[in-house]
């Protein structure tokens, strides 16, 4: 669609900008906010991994098929099962959350199967609290989320039969020896290397910044600007190169905690992520000069640049992902010309300059000598345990918290559930129990999402699990292909998880066979299969019945935290006087805006899979407000870098612009609108924010007044239609300028 018309008015925009919201595309589906995020990573394939996990219990299971000790299954199970809680990350806590689950899982298989005789009014309300604990200590991290999830695996399989006091010993010793062989093999013998998960991260970052470059060359390719074209760039581009660079954030400062030290190694990576995150602010600020209806040479220069930009972040990601060495000298030749030609428009010179810095300096990390600032001490505060662990739990310790309202969920459908399949007990019934909880999730988007990826990777898994069980004739053969099932699956962990279930339910299908010989593999892939449907669709259900979280109350908090991080930002870059605050406050203001957008859009995107909150009032008025935000933060960073926009005429100007998104993000009465002159140059951030008024405010929208037109930014060098505006009440009969 193509761009507003000079002409065009507020309310037409408004319903121009609704029409066309939540759209995307095919060259970025991640830009369309009604589409599952469901899809393949090829890039997530872990081989070694994959290997390393199908040793650790396929070890166990080859010396069973020797000695013919039943023991060495459960501790085989537990290996099997420490590799699922194994989500990589630093040693120490990884260490942590194996052991943990190690021990407390022998404990619970002993204690549940020693309980199990006791009856429905003893094991259920037993069984329901220790659910509860599983789905509520997600609070406090992923790797705890993964070993309680598989405490909820480890619960239904030791309710299949009761134990008898040696029994449950010997089942306590060998779930513990499993896992913590599991966990011998992972982190000392066969320890992959513990800077590669980080690292990887940061080349991903590089490489998000490589599609992002790229898109932005094709953007400016095209002869006029289209306003869907760059809301989809914006939605599918910045928000996932903003989470890539929260991700490996996280990663590497984690890294450092658990070594007390931030390394030479360590220092590098962010080095390279702050290198990555500038450039990303600067090529936000050239999409913004891209879109601004720019002249035939500053799009042609631009597109220049981007063509000249992106081989270089492609060698730089391809250089840190590998972990290999560049030839500066070499690539100097490219750096430095990729700038070259650009001084005829100023604003876009002084962003190329700004970029090719950065990229200089991530091209010098990957050369042999690098950069060495030494190793430094963090700065001696960790958090006491009381903080870590008790904080966490006490604050979410409330409905309004969506992890609260999932371990409810959990254990109210659990508890009918465990009653049904302890009643009518079967080899297979616990599948149900299992499917409910791990199906289910904090939001209905993600549980829904995780239904259709667990039922339709079963139905298919199971389909070939059972024709691998028909030819595989002997424990050995069966043996065989679990090993390569099991390297199979876990490499492709991180590549889907419906591709994960696809690779696990054959392997399910043939450990059953094993295990219990005497079982039909049809009939064990009917009753999976079953189970596995029936439980999505309760938990798919529960989530619109049980303590539902809808979505169009969460999109009005998080477009309210949006509204104030952009005011912060505006506040940072317009108000700030000029020194070392204004430059410390603009990048924290800058990530806080792109963090508070990517979550508007996450409630967004749940709210637009949840039944008929897509058509919500307050929804499509968010999704409006989205697209425009996104412009507002990119205006915000072209001015960072211009100079004009610390032009002391503009201040009461600057006030407003602060002023008028903190009172949305409030919910206050708007201030006072000052009058705008020809040629200011804060023009099209004063249309957006007039446009971001039109859409939440709709009772006080504002038209635009013909004898206010104004010209263009200064650094364009172009008359651009501006927003001169007279207040318009409810009543009056809008009125389109001309």
């Amino acid at each position: 669609m193509p761009a507003p018309s000079p002409s065009a008015s507020p309310p037409d925009r408004v319903r121009r900008r609704r029409a066309a919201a939540g759209r995307g595309s095919l060259a970025r589906p991640g830009a369309d906010l009604r589409r599952l995020p469901t899809g393949l990573d090829l890039r997530g394939v872990r081989l070694v991994e994959g290997v390393r996990a199908a040793f650790a219990f396929g070890v166990v299971i080859l010396i069973n098929i020797w000695v013919q000790w039943p023991p060495l299954l459960t501790m085989a199970l537990a290996a099997n099962l420490a590799c699922f809680c194994d989500n990589g990350g630093p040693m120490r806590v990884r260490l942590r959350a194996l052991t943990a689950f190690s021990v407390l899982g022998g404990l619970l298989w002993a204690g549940l199967g020693l309980l199990q005789p006791l009856g429905l009014l003893v094991v259920v309300p037993v069984a329901c609290a220790l659910i509860f604990a599983c789905s509520y200590v997600r609070v406090w991290s992923v790797q705890a989320q993964s070993a309680g999830n598989v405490l909820v695996v480890v619960l239904c399989i030791a309710l299949d039969r009761p134990l008898g006091p040696e029994q449950a010993g010997i089942v306590a010793l060998m779930f513990a020896a499993g896992g913590l062989w599991a966990t011998l093999l992972a982190l000392v013998i066969w320890r992959l290397h513990p800077y590669r998960p980080a690292h990887r991260a940061v080349a991903e970052v590089w490489h998000g910044l490589a599609r992002l470059c790229g898109d932005l060359e094709r953007l400016v390719a095209l002869t006029e600007p289209d306003a869907d074209a760059f809301d989809g760039h914006a939605r599918g581009h910045r928000r996932g190169v903003r989470a890539s660079i929260e991700t490996a954030r996280t990663m590497i400062l984690d890294l450092a905690r658990s070594r007390e030290r931030v390394s030479d190694r360590t220092a590098q990576a962010l080095l390279r992520l702050e290198s990555a995150e500038q450039i990303f602010s600067a090529l936000i600020a050239v999409a913004e000069l891209i879109e601004s209806r720019p002249s035939p040479s500053r799009r042609a220069l631009a597109k220049i640049f981007l063509r000249r930009l992106r081989p270089l972040l492609v060698t730089i990601a391809r250089a840190i992902r590998d972990d290999a060495s560049l030839d500066l000298a070499r690539l100097e030749h490219s750096i430095a010309r990729s700038a070259e030609g650009l001084s005829e428009d100023a604003t876009l010179a002084r962003l190329a300059e700004r970029i090719v810095g950065r990229v200089r300096i991530g091209a010098k990390l990957s050369t042999p000598e690098g950069y060495r600032p030494g190793g430094t001490l963090t700065d001696g505060r960790s958090l006491d345990r009381w903080t870590r662990y008790v904080g966490p739990l006490r604050q979410n310790f409330t409905l309004a918290s969506p992890n609260l309202r999932h371990a409810l969920r959990a254990t109210a459908v659990a508890a009918p559930a465990l009653a049904a399949t302890l009643t009518y007990a079967g080899a297979f019934t616990h599948w149900l129990v299992m499917t409910v909880v791990l199906t289910m999730q904090p939001f209905y988007a993600a549980t829904w999402q995780r239904a259709l990826e667990r039922i339709g990777g079963t139905v298919l898994g199971g389909l070939a699990g059972a024709v691998l069980a028909y030819y595989a004739t002997t424990p050995l053969m069966e043996a065989g292909l679990i090993l390569v099932l099991s390297v199979v699956g876990f490499a492709a962990r991180q590549i889907s998880y419906g591709f994960f279930v696809t690779c696990l339910t054959p392997l399910v299908v043939l450990l059953v066979e094993l295990l219990e010989p005497g079982h039909s593999s049809w009939e064990i892939v009917f009753m999976r299969a079953g189970f596995t449907v029936l439980g999505g669709l309760i938990a798919v259900a529960s989530c619109l019945v049980l303590w539902p979280i809808w979505e169009p109350d969460q999109v009005r908090q998080e477009l309210r935290r949006a509204l104030k991080a952009h005011a912060g930002f505006a506040e940072a870059v317009l108000l700030a006087g000029p020194g070392e605050a204004r430059e410390a406050a603009i990048p924290a203001g800058a990530r806080g805006a792109g963090l508070a957008l990517n979550d508007l859009e996450a409630a967004l995107s749940r709210a637009l899979q949840q039944p008929r909150a897509g058509s919500h009032p307050e929804v499509e008025s968010a999704m409006v407000a989205d697209a425009t935000l996104r412009r507002i933060s990119a205006r915000l960073t072209v001015l960072r870098h211009a100079p004009e926009a610390a032009a002391p005429e503009a201040e009461a100007w600057r006030a407003w612009i602060a002023a008028t998104l903190a009172a949305l993000g409030e919910d206050r009465p708007l201030p006072e609108r000052p009058a705008l002159e020809r040629g200011h140059s804060l023009a099209r951030l004063v249309s957006q924010v007039d446009l971001l008024v039109g859409t939440l405010r709709p009772g006080q929208i504002r038209e635009t007044d013909p004898a206010e037109v104004v010209s263009g930014p200064v650094e364009s060098g172009r008359a651009e239609p501006g927003p001169g505006i007279r207040a318009v009440t409810p009543g009056d009969r809008p009125v389109r300028a001309s």
